[in-house]
């Protein structure tokens, strides 16, 4: 496997840090020279992207990548990979592409299941270009004949990002909002979710890579709470709570996800269904 990772972020590091035994090369954009070096170090070849015009340095890399992981949010002008290199992509014509996107591109539904089936409906800006970006790659994959599978993560966490770290920095928080859930799942089980599509059968997909619990936000923070041995924080409630537009725009978006294909097609077991056990873990094992 010769793997390129547009955009080596939190979750496609845990990817890379997951298979890097199994890949003759690993390259990976990044948008620092400091970051680059990091980079190297690891063995990995760094490739300098910005997002904001074609790199030759991408192109050369694309053309003897057998794998692609693209992990770049899209911006107003579409997403930046296939704006600057979906002819050098074409011509690579790689075994397989994936694209982590976000189950916010399903919008609210008042608490009610989604799965890949579910019509995409949209809410924030942000959530409306995933879907255009969605889009776009799916009429990549069709036009060029290229398998490209889109991955679908709810709330993101593992070590350095969780509960804990919240109590840590002061910054934990019980905001109360009557029949509010979200999923969650940690970044060893997005990489694990990736690790199981590679091995599969390279086919044009959607997945949700989600736990199996959608759960109250409050109920985490009073169970990690619980962990530490500390009193959890005050209930707050949440239409009155300050709270920045962007975080005020998570909570216009309740559903519960589905994640049954992932575990039918891909024959993924999720090491960490849902938050109990993770943060059990996460506790046990070291959370930073």
């Amino acid at each position: 496997m010769r793997l390129f990772v547009f955009g080596l972020g939190y979750s496609a590091d845990a990817f890379v840090r997951r298979i890097s035994g199994r890949c003759e090369t690993i390259t990976a954009t990044t948008r620092s020279e400091e970051k680059a070096a990091r980079l190297a170090e690891r063995g990995i070849v760094p490739v300098l992207f910005d997002g904001t015009a074609p790199s030759e340095a991408v192109r050369a890399a694309l053309a003897d990548a057998t794998h692609v992981l693209a992990s770049i949010a899209p911006g107003e002008a579409g997403d930046p990979v296939l704006a600057h290199h979906a002819a050098d992509l074409a011509a690579a014509h790689p075994d397989w592409i994936g694209y982590l996107s976000t189950v916010g591109v399903y919008g609210n539904h008042d608490g009610g299941w989604v799965d890949e089936e579910t019509p995409c409906r949209p809410v924030s800006r942000r959530s409306r270009q995933r879907v255009e970006a969605e889009e776009a790659w799916l009429a990549f994959a069709a036009e060029h004949d290229v398998p490209v599978q889109i991955f679908r993560l709810s709330g993101i966490y593992g070590p350095g990002r969780n509960a804990f770290m919240n109590f840590e920095k002061g910054t934990a928080r019980r905001l109360i909002k009557p029949g509010q859930v979200f999923n969650r799942i940690h970044v060893e089980d997005i990489a694990g979710a990736l690790e199981a599509a590679v091995e599969a059968a390279p086919v044009t997909r959607i997945f949700n890579v989600t736990d199996d619990e959608p759960a109250p936000p409050q109920d985490v923070v009073s169970y990690a709470a619980e962990l530490l041995g500390v009193a959890p924080p005050p209930e707050q409630d949440f239409e009155t709570a300050e709270l920045s537009p962007m975080a005020r725009s998570f909570y216009g978006e309740n559903k519960r996800v589905s994640n049954e294909r992932v575990k039918r097609e891909l024959g993924y077991t999720f090491r960490y269904p849902d938050y109990r056990t993770a943060l059990t873990a996460l506790h046990r094992n070291g959370w930073r």
